[in-house]
């Protein structure tokens, strides 16, 4: 894995890049909102190149929007020695980045992450994909980027909420593979957390966990944390009018703390951790409304998560606060049990 991640002003890390490589054509990839708010900081450094404008948001993550920038690209007549730069949070980096790595069989691409779940998670690790017929990251490749340009300036562009769903990840990092860094985040304030030092440390763990694993065959797992029933809980949650949707992070959130519950009743961690986990992400996060009525659906979707084998859901449990172990099977009444705890 050469691609590096470089955590710098975008004004050094791109135009420096560019010197060092001879791309035939650039071509920029945004959103409406990432259009408007960062884009204007890229633009300078990119030289001649063309922008790509599609609708935000994870509903747009499909084929359909793929057509939207194969066409652009065909239209900008590129050809494989051209580069694309995606500038936006996951749903751009991920669409932009598998757009690039099929067209004309992959071109080169890089990551220009905005948000601060992009930064510490979907720009690391050379995931790919778009959601197809509701089930999410359906369609994917793994490729790397070129590069990953990771600039804190963009979180300035960031509501509260989106930055306070990034912030997700990082714990999630912390809590699987770090311990003395959990204690540290778990001493202070969300407002007083040092973001530049929390990025380099979640990307610092994403990256030695991927490059042992690149595929995800083993330890990459660890990385899904949070996100088996988490992931259940986000697409349980389409299907629910708009205000009510929750974010990534906000379900991983959730996932979390009813994992950390199924660790529990495995006698996997003790009842301590669980609560650790648990007074830290209600009070990062508060509670989310789920009724028992939402009880069934959430343990019937964790049937489509990628992990499984043979039927049989499979989690990633912490072993003890800063330690995780990769797949351990749990029943659907285990899964319940689990999402009645977090109802509380």
């Amino acid at each position: 894995m050469h691609h590096s991640v470089q955590i710098a002003p975008i004004a050094e890390s791109l135009p420096a890049f560019l010197a060092q490589s001879s791309y035939s054509k650039v071509l920029a990839i945004a959103d409406t909102h990432t259009s408007r708010h960062c884009y204007p900081l890229v633009k300078p450094w990119l030289g001649k190149h063309q922008l790509v404008k599609v609708p935000s948001g994870e509903t747009h993550k499909t084929l359909s929007t793929c057509e939207t920038i194969w066409q652009a690209m065909t239209r900008a007549e590129l050809d494989r020695h051209a580069l694309v730069v995606n500038i936006g949070g996951g749903v751009i980096g991920d669409m932009g980045g598998f757009c690039a790595a099929v067209y004309k069989r992959g071109i080169d691409f890089i990551q220009v992450p905005t948000t601060l779940l992009a930064q510490v998670d979907a720009s690391v690790g050379g995931k790919l994909g778009i959601d197809f017929h509701g089930f999410k990251n359906h369609l994917g490749v793994f490729t790397q980027p070129q590069r990953v340009l990771i600039d804190p300036v963009f979180l300035q562009t960031l509501p509260e909420r989106e930055v306070r769903s990034g912030f997700a990840e990082i714990v999630k990092h912390c809590l699987i593979a770090d311990v003395n860094k959990w204690q540290h985040i778990r001493a202070r304030d969300f407002q007083e957390q040092d973001w530049p030092d929390l990025i380099a440390h979640s990307v610092s763990i994403k990256k030695k966990v991927v490059e042992q694993d690149p595929t995800e065959k083993g330890l990459r797992k660890i990385l899904n944390f949070g996100h088996t029933l988490g992931h259940a809980v986000e697409t349980h949650f389409l299907s629910k009018p708009p205000r009510e949707r929750l974010l990534h992070g906000e379900a991983i959130a959730v996932g979390m703390v009813m994992e950390s519950y199924l660790a529990f009743r495995k006698k996997m961690i003790d009842r301590q951790t669980l609560e650790s986990v648990e007074e830290f992400i209600f009070s990062t996060y508060g509670r989310i409304r789920i009724t028992d009525s939402d009880v069934g659906n959430i343990v019937a979707l964790t049937r489509q998560d990628k992990k499984n084998r043979a039927n049989v859901v499979r989690f990633s449990l912490l072993d003890q606060a800063g330690s995780c172990a990769y797949d351990i099977a749990a029943s659907a009444a285990e899964m319940r049990q689990a999402i009645l705890y977090y109802i509380g």
